[in-house]
Formats: C-alpha cells, sequence, structure tokens
C-alpha cells in the first residue's frame, strides 16, 4: 500500500518536504489557505530550486478532514498553529517540522518531530520555492515511544533520504537538537528581520556582530542554567561555539569563515515584520520563560523591538540595531 502524507502549509519547508515525500513514491497532499497557492498548486506549478514537483493534491485548510491513518506534517509558522491543533483530534500521526516552541503544541502528545537546518525560501504568494543555505534534516523522538511509533517515525525519516535531497539524520531524542536550534534562531531571526539584512550582515556589521555574539552567548547560558541538553547542529557543538565566542580573536576569524555561507540566506521571520504577528514569542519568549530569574536583558530587549516594530509597522532599518544596543545596561555588550 502506497505511504501518505498530509503537509499543512506549502511554504519553504512544507514544499521541501513535499518534494523529499514524492520522489520517494508517497501520495502527498498539501493543506494550504492562500487561494493563489491553492490555483497553482492545483495547475501543478509548485517547484523547488527550479524543479517541477508533480503530483500533489491541494485542498483548503476550511475543506480539510484531518486523516487518522496518515502522517501529518505541521509547516506551518507557530503562530498559525492554534486553528490546526483545534481541529486535530488524534496528534499520534503529527510530526511538526518548526522552529521554536509553541505552548499549545508543547502539551500535545505527538511522539516525534523534525528540525531542519537547511534554509528554504518561499514568497508569500507563489509556490516557489529554493533552497538558501544547505543543512540537514534531523528527526526524532520527543518522549517515550511505542515500537510502532519508532517503526513510523523511521519509515518517514527514509522516505525523506530516499529523496537526497539534503542529508537526514534520525536521531533518538530530537529534543536537544530543537533547543540548540532554537539557541541560534533566537539570536540570528530578530537582529535580521529588525535590521531587514540578510543573516550574513550579522557578521559582517561590527554592531550587528556584536550584538550576534552576545544573544548567542545570553540564549546558551540560558539554556544550560535550564538544564537542556544540546546536540550539534553545523560543525560545532554548541560547547565548542561558546569556547570560540570566549576566547580573544577566534570570534572574528570564524566569523570570516561562516559569511559566505550565510550570505543570502533567507531569514523567515524577515516577511512577517510589519504583520502584527511575528514568531519572537516562540523563540525569544521562550527563553525569557525558561530564564525565570536569570538575567536576560538582551531576550527582553529585542522582543520589545521587535514587538514594536511590527505594531507600529516601522520599517526594518540598521537603526534599530543601535537603538536596541543604546538600551542595554551598561556592561551587557563587552
Amino acid at each position: 500500500m502506497k505511504s501518505s502524507a498530509h503537509i499543512i502549509g506549502a511554504g519553504g519547508i512544507g514544499i521541501a518536504a513535499a518534494a523529499c515525500l514524492i520522489r520517494a513514491g508517497w501520495d502527498v497532499t498539501m493543506i494550504e489557505s492562500n487561494p493563489r497557492k491553492l490555483s497553482a498548486g492545483r495547475r501543478d506549478e509548485m517547484t523547488l530550486d527550479g524543479q517541477p514537483i508533480q503530483g500533489a493534491h491541494f485542498i483548503h485548510f476550511d475543506e480539510w478532514v484531518p486523516p487518522t491513518d496518515k502522517v501529518v506534517l505541521l509547516c506551518t509558522k507557530t503562530f498559525d498553529n492554534a486553528p490546526v491543533l483545534q481541529r486535530i483530534a488524534n496528534t499520534q500521526a503529527l510530526v511538526p517540522i518548526q522552529n521554536g516552541y509553541d505552548m499549545e503544541l508543547e502539551q500535545c502528545d505527538h511522539p516525534a518531530e523534525a528540525i531542519a537546518s537547511f534554509v528554504s525560501e518561499c514568497p508569500r504568494d507563489r509556490l516557489s520555492a529554493r533552497i538558501t543555505r544547505a543543512g540537514s534534516l534531523h528527526i526524532g523522538a520527543r518522549r517515550k515511544t511505542t515500537s510502532a511509533e519508532h517503526e513510523h517515525i523511521s519509515a518517514l525519516a527514509s522516505a525523506f533520504t530516499e529523496s537526497k535531497l539534503f542529508p537526514v539524520k534520525c536521531v533518538s531524542d530530537i529534543r536537544p537538537f530543537k533547543a540548540t536550534k532554537l539557541m541560534y534562531n533566537a539570536a540570528v531571526s530578530p537582529l535580521a528581520a529588525s535590521a531587514g539584512v540578510d543573516n550574513a550582515e550579522l557578521l559582517t556589521d561590527p554592531l550587528a556582530q556584536k550584538l550576534f555574539f552576545a544573544l548567542l552567548k545570553e540564549n546558551y547560558a540560558i539554556l544550560h542554567h535550564a538544564g537542556l541538553p544540546l546536540e550539534t547542529i553545523g560543525p560545532f557543538h554548541p560547547h565548542t561555539v561558546m569556547r570560540i565566542l570566549r576566547t580573544p580573536l577566534l570570534p572574528k576569524i570564524m566569523g570570516l569563515f561562516f559569511r559566505p555561507s550565510l550570505r543570502g540566506a533567507y531569514c523567515s521571520m524577515s516577511p512577517d515584520m510589519g504583520s502584527g504577528q511575528t514568531e519572537i514569542d516562540a523563540y525569544n519568549g521562550h527563553l525569557v520563560r525558561l530564564a525565570g530569574a536569570f538575567p536576560c536583558p538582551i531576550n527582553n530587549a529585542v522582543i520589545n523591538l521587535v514587538d514594536r516594530i511590527s505594531r507600529d509597522r516601522l520599517a526594518k532599518t540598521r537603526t534599530h540595531l543601535r537603538h536596541l544596543a543604546a538600551s542595554l545596561p551598561n556592561g551587557v555588550l563587552k
């Protein structure tokens, strides 16, 4: 019997997931609410890196009936989760591929999640995605699983692997990888999105680099204080990254090393700035909640900044980074 999956959200990650599963011979149904994307999908116009992805079925979210016997990949932004979770009665088949921590989703009992370290960009009204930064897909359990659940996770990982679009790593526990991805996302996204720059410019502009490294260190300190284990995403383990950041001259050298791989990389928060909705709460808000009484002045400041830009529909500009730096207590940016 042909394996099947429903993918909620035809954005960059949803399209990449669809390309993988269709290549692996799966039957794929895309769930989307954007009329332009739905029309394009029904004309078989979905592409990844310019290559057509044909054969997917498209259904409007309002008409979607959640399946009871098929994998459901949740590939929306976290602020769009609520209506999905209200409709899904059985979360056992749910596999989120998202960044950040949504409090409602965290309370669900789904057995697995996946974390993408590659970056896939898709315009708001089109079905044309492109991978702007290479990386891997980690997939694994988020709690103790039954043998049947483990088999389902392995089957999904095998299907992603078969496509050979990006490296796929099936891990026994996805949570340390998710925490590590948060450490990076919560440093890159609010700064790049506020300034209106690509990710590489955080390593080019002296003030942006200073803020970026300081926020990375604060994020690591919060996760360490909370006792959350971390794992390697990218070339270095987070412990090694912190040793580099604490060693004179090494951060600037490493910045030169990583800058080319980040040039042109898409920041997923950037198109949401000014819309009234961003994932800042799922990133930095989650870290602040984890921190409790532990000091986290930069996270609090970037939350206030992103919320103000979004609320007041302000233009994205590097000036915001200067205001951010000026708002921090003395000694925070050493």
